[in-house]
């Protein structure tokens, strides 16, 4: 199995074949998550002080925190694959 990295922002790389699933940071229960996650010993900060924007939880069980949009994350995963994001190409006047 080949691992795919990623990069989420500020030099840090990550593996999505390992990505559970991308979530938003505002519900109560993804806090609830985070904070369960930082007692623990299960968290990772990928935010280098920066707003989180986009929380990734892994198939380990740690939860990561990253300061880039779900969208963007998605997109340089479709990139990395060849294909256009999420199935959507852009569209010029002509």
């Amino acid at each position: 199995m080949n691992t795919e990295l990623i990069h989420v922002g500020f030099g840090n790389i990550l593996a999505m074949n390992k990505v559970v699933a991308i979530v938003a940071p505002g519900p109560a229960p993804i806090k609830r998550l985070v904070e369960q996650a930082g007692g623990r010993g299960m968290l990772v900060d990928m935010t280098n002080g920066k707003k989180t924007k986009t929380i990734l939880i892994m198939d380990s069980g740690h939860i990561v925190l990253t300061a880039i949009g779900s969208k963007t994350i998605a997109a340089r995963v479709e990139a990395s694959r060849g294909g256009s994001f999420l199935g959507q190409t852009k569209r010029y006047k002509e």
